[in-house]
C-alpha cells in the first residue's frame, strides 16, 4: 500500500491496521524526513569547515552565539509547532478547509510573532558576547553574525510554519526535499560570499539567509498552490485573521514547548558563559563536536517528525490504540538507528573532526569529549521521541517541565561543578549524565496513558472549532 492509502487507513476508525503496516508507514514518512535532517546538518558541517579554515577565532565567534541561536530557533519550533500540530489533528478528524484555516492564521501570526524576534535580536546583539566573555576581536564578529541572523527570522519562521503544516498533513517528502534544496543552495552561496567575497563570518550569515529566501518561497508555494490537502485555492472564501480559539489552542500547543525550549536555551547560554573562558580551541572544539553529534540524533529528529505527525492524526481520528502503537514504534526505531550511530561516531571521532579543522589540537580534544557523548545517543533518541510524541498528540506542558529540570538541574550544574577541573571534557562528561537521565524519565512518562487522552467529539470539536 501506498503512504496516502496508509494514512488513509489511520482516519479510518474502523479499519484495522496490522504491524507490519504501521511499520511501513513510520519508515515511508521518516526517511524523507531522516535525509532532510541529515543534509542539514552536512550543511552545518560544511559551513564549520569553511569558517574553521580561515581561523579558529572566526569558528569560536559563530560558536559561540549558536545557542543563542538555537533559543530563537526554539521559539520559532515552538510557534510552528503550535499551528501545525492543530493541521494534524484536523487533517485526522477530516477537516482539511479548517486545516487550511489554520494555516491562514499561522501566516500571519507567523510575521507578527518574528517582528518581535527581530527586534529583540537587534537590541541585544552589540552586548550578547561581551555576557557571554569573549575576547573583543571575537565579539565583533560575532555582533555582527548575529544581527545579520536575526534579520532573517521572518523568513526562518514563516519556513518552519510552511515545512510543519505539509509534515503534520502527512506530506512530509516535499518539506525534506526542499530542505534538501536549501542545504545545497547554503554551501554554494557560503562558498561564494565566505571565500570568494571574502566576507568571512559576515558571509556564512548572509549565505544562510539567501538559502533560506529562496527555501521559504518554493515551500509557501508548494503548500498554498501544490498540495492537493492544502491548497487555498480550494477555499471560496477565506480569512487571515486570528481567531482567539486558534490562538488560544496555539498557545496551549507551543507556549509550553517555547518556555521549555527558552529556558534549555538559556542554559546551553550558562554552559557557553562556562566554556568561553577555556578559550578558542575549547569553543571551537565544542562546536565543532555538537557539529559532529549532530549526525548521530539527525535520524532521531526524522523519526520524530514522523510520530509527531502520526500520533496527530491518530488524535484527530480518536484512535488512541494507534497513537500508542505508532509512540513506541517511533521509540524502537529511534533508540536502535541512534545506538548505532553512537558507535560509528566513537569509532570515526578523530576522521570526522578533521574533516571540520585542521587545527590538531582542536581535533584531540573534539575527538575526546565525542567519544563521552557517543555513550548517551539511545537515551538521548528517547528523549527527542518521547517529545514529538507528547507534541503530537498536543500534551506538550509535562514534558516542557521534564525537559526543563532535566537540563538546569542535572547538566548545568555538573557542568559548573566539572568544568574547573576537567574543562570542556567536564561539561560534555555533564551532558551525556543529563541525556540519559532525560531519556529514562521521557521513557516512564510515555508508559502512563495521560498523554493519549481523548476528547468526546462534541467536547473537541468545541475547543478546536
Amino acid at each position: 500500500m501506498t503512504k496516502d492509502e496508509l494514512l488513509a487507513l489511520v482516519r479510518e476508525k474502523d479499519s484495522e491496521m496490522t504491524l507490519y503496516q504501521k511499520v511501513r508507514l513510520t519508515t515511508l514518512l521518516a526517511v524523507p524526513a531522516i535525509i532532510a535532517q541529515f543534509s542539514f546538518i552536512a550543511m552545518q558541517m560544511i559551513d564549520a569547515a569553511m569558517l574553521g579554515h580561515l581561523s579558529t577565532d572566526e569558528a569560536a565567534a559563530v560558536g559561540l552565539v549558536s545557542t543563542t541561536i538555537w533559543l530563537f530557533g526554539g521559539l520559532n519550533s515552538a510557534f510552528a509547532a503550535g499551528f501545525s500540530v492543530q493541521v494534524a489533528h484536523r487533517i485526522g478528524a477530516g477537516d482539511v478547509a479548517g486545516a487550511r484555516g489554520v494555516i491562514r492564521q499561522g501566516l500571519t501570526s507567523g510575521l507578527i510573532f518574528s517582528m518581535i524576534l527581530v527586534m529583540i535580536g537587534l537590541c541585544i546583539s552589540p552586548y550578547l558576547p561581551h555576557w557571554l566573555g569573549a575576547s573583543e576581536h571575537i565579539c565583533q564578529l560575532s555582533t555582527e553574525y548575529f544581527s545579520i541572523f536575526c534579520c532573517g527570522m521572518p523568513l526562518i519562521v514563516i519556513n518552519s510554519l510552511g515545512a510543519g503544516s505539509l509534515r503534520c498533513s502527512g506530506n512530509i517528502k516535499t518539506p525534506s526535499m526542499l530542505m534538501v534544496m536549501m542545504c545545497v543552495l547554503d554551501i554554494v552561496f557560503n562558498y561564494i560570499f565566505i571565500f570568494q567575497c571574502g566576507m568571512g563570518t559576515a558571509g556564512a550569515a548572509y549565505g544562510t539567509m539567501l538559502s533560506y529566501f529562496i527555501t521559504m518561497t518554493c515551500m509557501i508555494y508548494q503548500m498554498t498552490i501544490v498540495d492537493k490537502n492544502l491548497r487555498f485555492a480550494q477555499d471560496t472564501e477565506s480569512s487571515y485573521r486570528p481567531t482567539i480559539k486558534i490562538l488560544k489552542k496555539a498557545g496551549r500547543i507551543g507556549a509550553p514547548i517555547g518556555l521549555e525550549r527558552g529556558m534549555m536555551c538559556s542554559a546551553m547560554v550558562m554552559i557557553s558563559s562556562i566554556i568561553a573562558p577555556l578559550g578558542s580551541v575549547a569553543i571551537a572544539a565544542n562546536t565543532f563536536g555538537i557539529n559532529v553529534e549532530s549526525l548521530c540524533y539527525m535520524p532521531g529528529h526524522g523519526i520524530a517528525d514522523a510520530a509527531t505527525t502520526l500520533v496527530g492524526q491518530s488524535k484527530g481520528a480518536e484512535r488512541r490504540d494507534l497513537m500508542h502503537s505508532f509512540a513506541w514504534i517511533a521509540m524502537a526505531m529511534g533508540v536502535a538507528i541512534m545506538a548505532f550511530m553512537g558507535l560509528l561516531m566513537w569509532i570515526f571521532a578523530p576522521e570526522m573532526m578533521g574533516l571540520i579543522t585542521p587545527d590538531q589540537n582542536v581535533i584531540t580534544l573534539g575527538t575526546e569529549v565525542l567519544r563521552i557523548e557517543a555513550w548517551a545517543e539511545p537515551g538521548f533518541a528517547a528523549a527527542i521521541i518521547a517529545t514529538s510524541v507528547f507534541v503530537g498528540a498536543g500534551k506538550t506542558l509535562i514534558p516542557s517541565i521534564m525537559n526543563f529540570g532535566s537540563i538546569w538541574v542535572v547538566r548545568v550544574s555538573l557542568a559548573m561543578a566539572m568544568a574547573p577541573a576537567y574543562g570542556l571534557k567536564g561539561v560534555w562528561l555533564a551532558m551525556a549524565i543529563e541525556l540519559c537521565f532525560r531519556g529514562l524519565i521521557m521513557t516512564l512518562r510515555m508508559c502512563t496513558r495521560g498523554w493519549s487522552y481523548i476528547k468526546d467529539r462534541s467536547e473537541r470539536l468545541s475547543v478546536i472549532g
